[in-house]
């Protein structure tokens, strides 16, 4: 907005005054932030139950006159703009000001901060904590307003909806052939391709179910819009954005058509050949580092998936040895690992317009099968399995492209057959994750870790078949005579010991798999031994002890 417009606004914001959508503030030169926060929160859900653009919270005007009396609230434009991270850090879903805007009137410095309306189905909170306008007066966000809120979208699906003024000229003529192809491939069995490729745009589009009776929805533009459309999905960014992190840095965004698009992004990512060497071998095993395959099935998941209301966009981070996929919305149904196990159906999905055009342009799978192709193609290439959290209001989900243990990448080449579920009962293993007991003693049983909780490790004859034999040594305990004789060949040799100078002695020459709470009570309980035997004695005291060896 330029100055005229923001003065212009500022006038008909003080003329309706305030309300639930409106609050001002004269905040001289300071301003808790925390109190910010809740006027944000309450402003942006009253903005959503008013269905206004936007909620204003303005700093400068004397809220008794009504008068411009101008503040000095974060003079340094850094540190103004730097209030939209500190409201994004503490509002859930993470949201912030749309604009902070500085506008000066009669010589008085006016900040006008916008707050976008919270999105539909989704209430805003500040620090866990929703709030809400009682006329003129701030209030936690009632049951009848958050229940308002919440059953926006219970019947709606973002996808499905018709785009006003979007017609077929609006989709991407090269996208409209692959999709084409993708309907051939799909339907294959049931339906010619000569016919699928003698259809018109319109008919094709309905009977993918992209369109309704020829007019374009937002999944419409998703998939198949030109770049330059992406504008009637405002203000969803339709964006997906790689980025690379590490030692060089790069990033691009990627807009509609997606059915194309996604293979762009796939391409920006650095995929070169690793070598898995297996001893006794003299060729190696060469592996991409990343499997197509699998990157294109989480990102088609995370454009079917994502919650479009949260206007955000999608996000894959390329580091050094994985990739980091990113999507608003939690889990619609279920937990990542009902999928993983092939034995989860889901009965809904949060975009069901969406996905289902997406699996008739043969993108995804309806059935729910892909998470479990891609671990099982991680398996089968003797890397890591992905991993999948929820963190706040999105789902994150990391695909590995190097070795993390050496000794679980053998496990996998020397036993092809191994059950998916001790395989992912490993990886946790080898990420130093808590793992189940019954997983545990499955693979206790079979031999391929050992250990006790919080130090379970890879077995010791796969350790030694992965060149890891000095590692395992560090982590593999003597017999305790071993650590007694050392006890008395120094006592020999000096005449007698402190137990910090025992300590001393064994504490490195103990297994690093013990912390140092374990390491201390084995060393007490050698000598409590050696003591019960007769081998040695106390000539200290209790809190001091002297040892030495009996006559």
């Amino acid at each position: 907005m330029t100055p005229a417009a923001l003065r212009l606004k500022l006038t008909d914001l003080i003329n309706t005054w305030e309300n639930e959508v409106v609050e001002f503030k004269e905040a001289s030169n300071s301003y808790s932030t925390g109190d910010i926060g809740k006027y944000f929160s309450a402003l942006s859900n009253e903005a959503n139950l008013k269905d206004v653009d936007a909620g204003w919270l303005v700093f400068g005007v004397n809220n008794k006159s009504r008068a411009v009396v101008g503040t000095d609230y974060r003079i340094a434009p850094e540190h103004l703009q730097s209030l939209k991270q500190q409201i994004a850090e503490g509002s859930d879903p993470t949201t912030t000001f749309r604009h902070i805007h500085e506008v000066e009137v009669n010589g008085h410095r006016v900040v006008m901060m916008e707050i976008p309306p919270a999105p539909r189905g989704i209430p805003i909170a500040w620090q866990g904590h929703y709030f809400s306008r009682a006329g003129e007066s701030l209030s936690p966000l009632g049951l009848a307003k958050l229940d308002e809120i919440r059953a926006q979208t219970l019947n709606t699906d973002w996808s499905a909806q018709v785009v006003d003024g979007a017609t077929l000229d609006d989709l991407d003529p090269q996208a409209l052939d692959r999709a084409r192809s993708g309907f051939a491939l799909k339907h294959q069995n049931r339906i010619d391709a000569d016919e699928v490729r003698g259809w018109p745009v319109a008919t094709l589009l309905d009977r993918a179910k992209v369109t309704q009776r020829g007019e374009v929805t937002r999944a419409a533009l998703l998939l198949l819009g030109k770049a330059e459309s992406a504008y009637l999905l405002s203000p969803q960014p339709a964006q997906m954005t790689w980025k690379l992190v590490g030692p060089e840095t790069a990033y691009e965004h990627f807009g509609p058509p997606f059915l194309l698009t996604t293979t762009q992004l796939y391409q920006r990512i650095r995929n070169i050949q690793l070598r898995l060497l297996p001893d006794d071998e003299l060729l190696p095993h060469e592996v991409s580092k990343y499997d197509q395959k699998v990157v294109l099935e989480a990102l088609h998941n995370c454009i079917a998936h994502q919650d479009y209301r949260q206007n955000q966009r999608i996000i894959v981070t390329e580091r050094p040895d994985r990739l980091v996929f990113e999507n608003a919305g939690r889990f619609f149904e279920g937990a990542p690992e009902d999928y993983v196990r092939g034995d989860k159906t889901p009965r809904g999905y949060r975009n069901p317009y969406l996905v289902q055009a997406m699996v008739e342009l043969n993108m995804i799978d309806q059935m729910g099968y892909g998470i479990q192709r891609m671990y099982e193609t991680q398996r089968r290439r003797y890397l890591p399995m992905p991993d999948y959290e929820v963190a706040g209001d999105a789902v994150v989900m990391t695909v590995y492209g190097g070795v993390v243990d050496p000794a679980y990448t053998r496990v996998l080449m020397e036993n092809g057959g191994l059950q998916l579920t001790d395989v992912l009962a490993l990886d946790r293993v080898q990420k130093g994750l808590e793992v189940p007991d019954a997983a545990i003693q499955a693979l206790k049983r079979k031999g391929l870790v050992e250990g006790r909780r919080p130090n379970l490790r890879v077995s010791a004859a796969v350790a030694a078949a992965s060149s890891r034999q000095a590692e395992y040594i560090k982590t593999s305990a003597f017999d305790d005579q071993h650590y007694a004789d050392l006890v008395l060949k120094f006592l020999s040799k000096f005449g007698s010991a402190s137990r910090k100078e025992i300590d001393d002695l064994l504490w490195d020459k103990l297994s690093d798999a013990l912390s140092d709470a374990q390491k201390k009570s084995k060393i007490g309980n050698i000598l409590t031994k050696l003591r019960v035997d007769g081998v040695i004695f106390n000539a200290g005291s209790r809190a001091a002890p002297e040892w030495k060896a009996s006559e």
